[in-house]
């Protein structure tokens, strides 16, 4: 039954996102859909990982096609999350043995909207996940918002409309994956009253 609800609530939020604005990589291939779905539902992908599964705003077919594509990075990085020691390191970088992967450790602070900046990257996948505290995550809209400066040298910034963006609080049960048609905005501030951070950064190669 869970695996049902999950499935149609999967499908459900693909629809509305290309009924609405384009917020990602659109995949018109229904079947594909079910399938990562299903897939990323199932879990083979964790790797020891148990701590966290996907918000609901990342890109299922995405993570699925990327994952098939270049499984041995996905693979250690969540051999890492699942044996690291997320809250007690020292902040820092931390090379994931047997690949080019470094993973970030970032003790940070949220902060207003107006101070923050959408982004996107054309060659990597920005994986974020929130180990203390509460991060907003913004999605900007693609046919509203316009690059403001050059591609350089993984990274371009945005000009959007805000009454678009679809913000996304974090919880320690959820992680967050940006990939290259997912133009976010990062560590923006929440309505709690601590605004205190640690978010684990992790940037992974996008195989075309």
């Amino acid at each position: 039954m869970k695996k049902t609800v999950f499935l149609l609530v999967s499908l459900m939020f693909s629809v509305l996102i290309y009924a609405q604005g384009t917020y990602t990589k659109v995949c018109n291939d229904k079947s594909l859909v079910r399938k990562s779905a299903k897939w990323a539902r199932k879990g083979e992908w964790r790797n020891g990982f148990k701590a966290a599964s996907p918000d609901a705003s990342v890109n299922l077919t995405e993570f699925y096609t990327q994952y098939s594509k270049n499984r041995e990075q996905w693979d250690a990085m969540f051999r890492w999350l699942a044996t690291a020691d997320l809250t007690g390191m020292p902040k820092g970088k931390y090379p994931i043995e047997g690949t080019t992967l470094v993973a970030s450790v970032e003790d940070s602070r949220n902060s207003e909207l107006t101070k923050r900046r959408s982004e996107s990257h054309f060659h990597h996948i920005d994986f974020q996940y929130v180990v203390k505290g509460t991060e907003r995550f913004g999605i900007i809209e693609h046919e509203t918002s316009k690059p403001n400066c050059e591609y350089k040298p993984d990274v371009i910034h945005y000009d959007y409309d805000v009454d678009k963006v679809r913000f996304y609080d974090s919880s320690k049960d959820k992680f967050f994956i940006f990939f290259p048609s997912d133009w976010h905005i990062a560590k923006v501030k929440t309505d709690l009253e601590d605004q205190e951070i640690r978010v684990i950064v992790v940037k992974l190669d996008y195989v075309e």
